[in-house]
């Protein structure tokens, strides 16, 4: 096991003859609204559940609309959580982002869709044309289950189904639904083609349903899936694999490049896995969502650490699936 020191990832990169982390654009503006979920997932990097109640305001909400209203170059508007449905503001923001033409997508769960007094989302989904992102981490019921929760494949099953009659992941139709896999496990991701064909085929045969793309994503080393590591002594071997596995061709594609993420109260980090561990941007940048600069922040320097090494080993991962 090599030392990790908190510096390896940088050094990796000059290494392999790349120079420090930079973003490349700023198009993409990740929103996460709040920790509060009706799951409880044994990968989560969020650290996201019921009894969560970190949510965002309908005052910074408004800081956010307004940033996106000033600077057009934020074309997509990338909603997370939690489960993002679950903020009270939620549909507000989602109106207000399609009011002014920009793309919504929204990270579901597909779950939060049988909440009482959240049925009505599917529709309204639809209505404003959001590109929808669910989770569904194993086409089998039992893995499913087990990382997220009895009962919950069954009812993420039904809501793809309502999703579809809908027409999201219809051939020809506008409405886009993607699918997410993550490992059960301390182990990387499969070719994501390979997988996202294997999904196809299951779930139109058991199922009828359909969809656009599935991205794979690895588990990051990051608050409940690391506390996992930890107690399944497995952490170390997993670090070994990551570092280990690091693939230079998927560090243009990463999602820090051309993304900035807000935290739900206001605070800017690089990315959600930055958020997660308080990794805020650097210090010569602002730093919350009410100093927002869209030029300087385009051009910063990027915060990495060792969870750096999900992201680029193997396909590399981001919030669009494998990168190489």
């Amino acid at each position: 096991m090599p030392t990790l020191m908190p510096a390896a990832f940088d050094q990796t990169l000059v290494a392999h003859g790349r120079e420090t982390l930079r973003a490349l654009c700023l198009d993409t503006l990740q929103v996460n609204v709040g920790k509060l979920c009706n799951q409880t997932c044994t990968h989560c990097h969020v650290d996201a559940g019921p009894t969560r109640t970190e949510i965002m305001t309908r005052e910074t909400v408004d800081v956010v609309l307004e940033v996106v209203r000033r600077y057009p170059e934020l074309r997509t508007v990338d909603i997370t959580g939690g489960a993002p449905e679950l903020n009270p503001h939620f549909e507000f923001l989602v109106e207000q982002c399609r009011a002014m033409g920009r793309h919504v997508m929204d990270r579901c769960n597909l779950t939060v869709f049988f909440v009482r007094g959240k049925q009505h989302l599917l529709r309204f989904l639809a209505d404003h044309q959001v590109e929808v992102i669910a989770s569904l981490p194993c086409y089998l019921e039992e893995n499913v289950d087990q990382q997220r929760g009895k009962g919950v494949y069954s009812r993420s099953i039904e809501a793809l189904q309502q999703l579809n009659a809908l027409g999201y992941g219809r051939e020809g139709s506008e409405l886009i639904l993607n699918l997410v896999y993550n490992p059960i496990g301390p182990t990387l991701p499969p070719p994501q083609e390979e997988l996202e064909a294997d999904y196809k085929d299951e779930l139109a045969r058991r199922f009828g349903i359909s969809f656009n793309r599935l991205y794979t994503i690895t588990n990051m080393p990051i608050n409940r899936f690391l506390e996992d590591l930890y107690r399944s002594d497995q952490y170390e071997a997993y670090m070994e694999q990551l570092l280990s596995s690091f693939n230079p061709a998927s560090v243009d594609g990463l999602m820090c490049r051309n993304l900035i993420s807000v935290n739900w109260d206001g605070r800017l980090s690089d990315c959600d896995f930055n958020q997660m561990l308080d990794l805020p941007v650097e210090g010569v940048v602002p730093q919350t969502i009410r100093e927002f600069n869209h030029a300087v922040l385009a051009r910063r320097r990027i915060v990495t650490g060792l969870h750096c090494y999900g992201c680029t080993s193997g396909a590399g991962s981001s919030c669009g699936g494998a990168i190489a």
